[in-house]
């Protein structure tokens, strides 16, 4: 192949309609594209000597995924080559509109809210990228629709790091007939330690003693959730 062949086939408007990464989410849908067809849309350009698709393969191999790019701070984000602060801000911009978007959807859901995948994908867009420990509440109202998302505590979550005091002043603040708990695990384990089970069962006691109940405590694991209620743990 000539030189002049291989760097038409190299460019991302010369490939095939489909395999080009707006074509293809134009006529397959976004779910049909990889993490780094979606990366390249983001970023738009390559850098000199390497089209975007493959700019896009490279960031998400130094970071270690995509998970790992949203939570790069803006100096981390910048030292890649092909990305600045104008690509950063975008990013946050874009991170903080699905924020935005899941939490109108839970709004949206009323009486649905504690069964809704709304729910999960909110808090799973809230705090599945922490790199530490995070507890927050969803504070309902007696139509079980969302009064407030707020995160309470941070650092390694037990039984004597979250106090129901803050917990139960909050829900008095916020006039919550219901709440649901959550808490992340960095570690990406999905399941509830008996120091979750603990913390769980004292909140619930707490709250109880002013009515207000405890619908569901959510841990979010990496892209995975696990449920109290789910699993019969809400006694």
């Amino acid at each position: 192949m000539k030189e002049e062949q291989i760097l038409s086939t190299h460019v991302v408007k010369n490939w095939p309609e489909l395999e080009r990464p707006r074509e293809k989410l134009l006529h397959l849908g976004s779910a049909s594209l990889s993490d780094a067809e979606l990366l390249a849309i983001f970023l738009r350009t390559g850098v000199q000597g390497c089209n975007v698709v493959d700019l896009s393969r490279q960031l998400l191999i130094n970071f270690g995924g995509i998970g790992a790019i949203y939570q790069a701070s803006h100096d981390e984000f910048c030292q890649h080559h092909g990305l600045g602060t104008a690509k950063y801000v975008q990013l946050q911009a874009c991170l903080e509109m699905s924020k935005r978007y899941l939490a109108e959807q839970l709004i949206q859901q009323g009486q649905q809210l504690t069964s809704s995948q709304a729910t999960r994908d909110y808090l799973l867009s809230e705090l599945r990228h922490e790199s530490r420990e995070v507890f927050a509440v969803l504070f309902l109202d007696n139509q079980h629709q969302v009064l407030k998302f707020e995160r309470l505590f941070f650092g390694t979550i037990d039984a004597a790091a979250v106090y129901p005091r803050v917990v139960v002043e909050q829900a008095l603040k916020h006039h919550a007939a219901a709440v649901i708990l959550t808490h992340n695990h960095p570690s990406g384990i999905a399941e509830a330690s008996q120091a979750d089970k603990l913390l769980t069962s004292r909140l619930i006691q707490a709250l109880a003693l002013l009515d207000i109940r405890v619908l569901d405590h959510i841990i979010v694991a990496g892209p995975q959730c696990y449920s109290f209620a789910e699993h019969g743990e809400l006694n």
